[in-house]
């Protein structure tokens, strides 16, 4: 890991750089490359290395450099597990040593320019912003500035222990280590961004998955209130109840609790906070945390309380919103599963199962699709229902483009199958594609662009989207969108009841 990180500093810098786009910084001056009308920077850091001392603590600012800084190449993703074939994953080096982000702008723009920050997925364990699936060039030709993050993971991101705490200030922030480098990148965003042709105020955060989890997150952290005007929550989640940081709910341990028992398991029973940060960075990953169980932490001071519960109170940011999710996200995964969500369903009542079971048509379409419904769809519309009671722009879509080469027999669009669409990179899919995948890719990053530039995402030539009154929203199908009711409501409203019953 040291080998690696060496590597990747002394990739950064160069005193012979010489050709290329160059900008000055508050702490020095980079060179990127330009290619197609585009100029792309990468590998910027936007926080110190959180090593040694500075693991399992609030980001700080990075260091000044002297020479010329090459940001043509990407920089060391995160420590996480192996990559599991998911394209948003991106390459090695891994390192600790990854607080860093990408920028890709219009060549010549003139003007202050939309942003679009974007918070890769991968349940807080996986995933980086220098995929190329997340390349922000074709985004950037339809005039915004796109930035795309790396932010801590897995335990070094989310993690506390009674030794760490121990030896914290008062009013130190901790726990959600992963989430404060995401506001120290929206902080740097603020204070740089316009170097680029950016317009730091008119910042549009959006992500997907775990990346929709952080934008929710986002919303409601007292810290990142005012460094973000739009937000774009794709299959985001919504109801998920988050650890504490150092109090047991019943059926779920604290954070510090889930630490104490990491400890133990890598044979630190007992340890001191430098035990903790001498440990081998590669041996956090294993047992690897639970999304659901490990990685979301209401700690007090960053997040204050559940997203759900503050979009109930009216405490989110008030800034217009889109949210969605595919239509098929989790068919492969049946509610007696037990894995990272763990059995989705045993809260039920008999009542409240067999009228569900009803709704589907019987058992066969309960298995395949309630999953989806329970963790997806239903919390999507509940809480772009709450954010548009409160008086809010919102917008709900569904995503239901399938290729025909699409190996899989999931009955409609997987989860995360949006994302190329999106970014307008269908070239990242790896099998063939049709015109009318190229036709929903304009139409998604079209939309979304012109979110970001006005705050709302219709423009000329397109299918209207309805804002989120009476239920509706914009559905993108194979044949191109379409503006309907939402789908399978009845079933969506079974769970609404069953979701109040249980979280009153």
């Amino acid at each position: 890991m040291f080998l690696e990180s060496l590597i990747a500093t002394l990739m950064t810098t160069s005193p012979s750089v010489q050709s290329g786009p160059q900008i000055d910084l508050a702490q020095g001056r980079i060179q990127g490359a330009a290619a197609a009308g585009v100029t792309a920077f990468q590998n910027l850091p936007y926080a110190a290395p959180p090593v040694g001392p500075l693991r399992w603590k609030p980001p700080t600012r990075p260091a000044a450099w002297t020479d010329v800084r090459d940001a043509t190449r990407p920089g060391a993703i995160c420590v996480q597990p192996p990559a599991n074939g998911d394209p948003g994953v991106g390459q090695l080096p891994m390192s600790e040593d990854c607080l860093t982000l990408n920028v890709w702008a219009p060549e010549n723009a003139a003007g202050p320019l939309p942003v679009m920050l974007w918070i890769h997925g991968g349940g807080y364990n996986n995933g980086s912003g220098t995929a190329g699936l997340y390349d922000g060039s074709n985004l950037a030709r339809r005039g915004v500035v796109v930035v795309t993050v790396n932010y801590r993971l897995g335990r070094l991101g989310f993690f506390d222990h009674p030794a760490l705490a121990a030896e914290r200030l008062p009013d130190e922030p901790a726990g959600n280590y992963g989430v404060m480098d995401q506001i120290a990148a929206l902080e740097w965003v603020r204070d740089n961004i316009g170097q680029f042709g950016g317009d730091p105020d008119k910042v549009t955060i959006f992500g997907e998955l775990a990346g929709g989890v952080a934008v929710t997150q986002l919303m409601i952290a007292p810290g990142a209130r005012g460094l973000f005007h739009r937000a774009v929550v794709q299959s985001g989640l919504g109801r998920q109840r988050s650890a504490l940081l150092d109090q047991d709910r019943p059926g779920h341990p604290s954070a510090q609790s889930l630490g104490v028992a990491f400890a133990r398991s890598v044979q630190l029973a007992g340890a001191t906070a430098d035990d903790l940060r001498a440990l081998p960075a590669e041996r956090t990953l294993s047992p690897m945390p639970a999304f659901y169980t490990d990685n979301l932490v209401v700690d007090g001071r960053v997040l204050t309380e559940d997203v759900v519960e503050a979009f109930a109170a009216g405490h989110q940011a008030p800034v217009p919103l889109i949210l969605g999710t595919n239509s098929a996200e989790f068919w492969w995964i049946r509610p007696s599963d037990a894995g990272a969500y763990g059995r989705t369903d045993d809260l039920m009542t008999d009542a409240e199962y067999e009228a569900l079971v009803a709704a589907y048509g019987g058992q066969g379409g309960y298995d395949t699709s309630v999953v989806s419904d329970l963790i997806f769809n239903e919390p999507a519309r509940h809480l772009a229902r709450l954010h548009a009671e409160a008086g809010h722009s919102t917008w709900l879509y569904r995503f239901d483009v399938v290729p025909e080469s699409n190996p899989e027999p999931s009955g409609g669009a997987t989860h995360a199958s949006e994302r190329p669409y999106v970014f307008d990179n269908l070239h990242t899919v790896g099998r063939p594609l049709q015109e009318r995948d190229a036709r929903a890719a304009t139409d998604m990053a079209n939309y979304w662009t012109d979110f970001a530039t006005t705050g709302d995402p219709n423009g000329p030539g397109r299918v209207d989207w309805p804002a989120m009154t009476g239920d509706l929203l914009l559905e993108f199908t194979n044949d191109g969108p379409i503006a309907r009711p939402v789908p399978q409501a009845e079933r969506l409203d079974l769970i609404e009841q069953f979701y109040d019953r249980i979280r009153p």
